[in-house]
């Protein structure tokens, strides 16, 4: 796609947006109403993390080269407009993806050239005024544009850097680079992951971009809570393989005392379990295409609790079945047994019946189940609604908890490309209109 290109879609998402007052930037409400960061943050690892500063009340202002789109902007998902990765619209509408729009609800969004001295010098103001930066470039990107810690804290002494990436920002190689899987694989889950006697298995997704942007909030909540404390700035490097190290749990601690390697011939257990014993312990068949439902069964008072769930077919009440360790011995025929019971069986009525009836047993959902059918996740108000000039309505997933003094501040919906370059760069940093719109002739914003 070529500048113009992106220009013209662009104008024409901007003005599908203007005069709505409800998209223009207002005072946030929320525990962290009065936090401004800028920031450079584009992948899930990072801009996840603002998000949910930016859902809690922060002013995080996205900072985006209109020269070169955000890949999350480009990617599907697309509403109304089923894509695979890799089979992208050639020639998008820069606001119409859905990848960005849940990455960045809650934030104001600029456009600046970094290339033209200009634009730096918009940045540089900026940073003054916000006092915390993130970002999660490849390395050297920010090294390249002279804005490394001390160079940041020659603009402000007291300012927060919180730098995110797959590797961390020192080591021998701190200069590799990365994306989810290349993180699953060095932290050890790929190694960890699969069927038994089988090869590694992928996790299919870039789990660990979302898992460490846990880790890059508390880090930055963190710094916050700090400089409130002390009046310092600080750096903050998080590696998103070092977060992944901590997912190896007690596998992780096994080769640490033990030196027992965490792959074996009986090791990873796929369905089943290592401890403690369960049995029956897997995922069965239940009615319908491609359905399943989650069973695990740890005493054998839960074991007479499901025979009775179940209607005591004769089978259940022979000796190798009697006991843990003998369900355990024939886990295969028992597996065998519990699947040709469930298979002709609705995935959450067999939850329903087992759970009231004392046992461990849960559908295996998908995300439209979640969206649509989970009456816990509709009580809880897991997935709300926000309105986009281009893409419309859509839901979000929140935050998974709850608090009773305050709420997410879910203002409004993704922004579009440069839609609060006026307000930013106008209103905030005290340039005239025009002065703006040179600056937008000349491609610097």
């Amino acid at each position: 796609m070529t500048q113009n290109t992106y220009a013209n879609n662009t104008a024409e998402s901007v003005m599908s947006g203007v005069g709505d007052e409800s998209r223009r930037p207002r005072p946030r409400t929320g525990p962290l109403a009065g936090v401004k960061i800028a920031d450079f943050c584009w992948m899930g690892v990072g801009a996840v993390a603002t998000r949910l500063l930016a859902d809690f009340g922060a002013d995080v202002i996205k900072i985006e080269n209109r020269k070169r789109l955000d890949m999350p902007r480009r990617l599907p998902i697309y509403k109304g407009d089923v894509r695979s990765y890799g089979n992208e619209d050639p020639n998008p509408d820069p606001n119409k993806g859905g990848l960005f729009n849940n990455y960045s609800r809650n934030k104001l969004g600029i456009t600046v050239d970094m290339a033209d001295p200009r634009g730096r010098e918009l940045v540089v103001e900026l940073i003054e005024h916000c006092g915390i930066v993130t970002e999660n470039f490849a390395p050297g990107v920010m090294e390249k544009w002279n804005l490394t810690y001390p160079d940041l804290r020659e603009i402000r002494d007291d300012v927060i850097f919180a730098r995110m990436s797959g590797f961390g920002h020192s080591g021998p190689q701190a200069h590799y680079r990365s994306y989810g899987p290349v993180v699953q694989a060095v932290s050890g889950l790929s190694f960890n992951s699969g069927l038994p006697g089988r090869e590694p298995s992928g996790w299919g997704l870039s789990y660990m971009d979302n898992q460490a942007a846990y880790y890059n909030s508390a880090g930055l909540l963190l710094a916050i809570y700090q400089r409130m404390l002390t009046g310092q700035g600080t750096e903050v490097d998080v590696s998103a393989v070092e977060a992944g190290i901590g997912l190896l749990g007690s596998d992780l601690l096994d080769t640490l005392v033990n030196d027992r390697p965490g792959r074996r011939a009986d090791y990873p257990r796929g369905n089943r379990l290592e401890y403690p014993d369960a049995a029956p312990h897997g995922v069965y068949p239940a009615a319908g295409d491609d359905q399943w439902v989650a069973i695990a069964v740890f005493s054998d008072d839960e074991w007479q609790a499901l025979r009775t769930a179940m209607d005591d077919p004769a089978w259940t009440a022979e000796e190798r079945f009697a006991t843990i360790p003998a369900r355990i011995a024939n886990q295969d025929d028992l597996d065998k047994r519990i699947g040709e019971w469930s298979r002709g069986r609705d995935k959450h009525d067999v939850m329903t019946l087992l759970q009231n009836a004392g046992v461990t047993a849960a559908a295996v959902q998908n995300a439209m189940d979640l969206v649509e059918h989970d009456p816990q996740i509709a009580e809880r108000g897991t997935f709300f609604e926000l309105d986009h000039p281009v893409i419309g309505p859509a839901l979000f997933e929140g935050f998974p908890g709850r608090f009773g003094t305050s709420r997410p501040d879910n203002w409004r919906s993704a922004p579009l490309l440069g839609e609060d370059n006026a307000y930013v760069f106008g209103e905030l940093l005290g340039r005239d209109a025009d002065t703006l719109a040179q600056l937008s002739a000349e491609g610097v914003i």
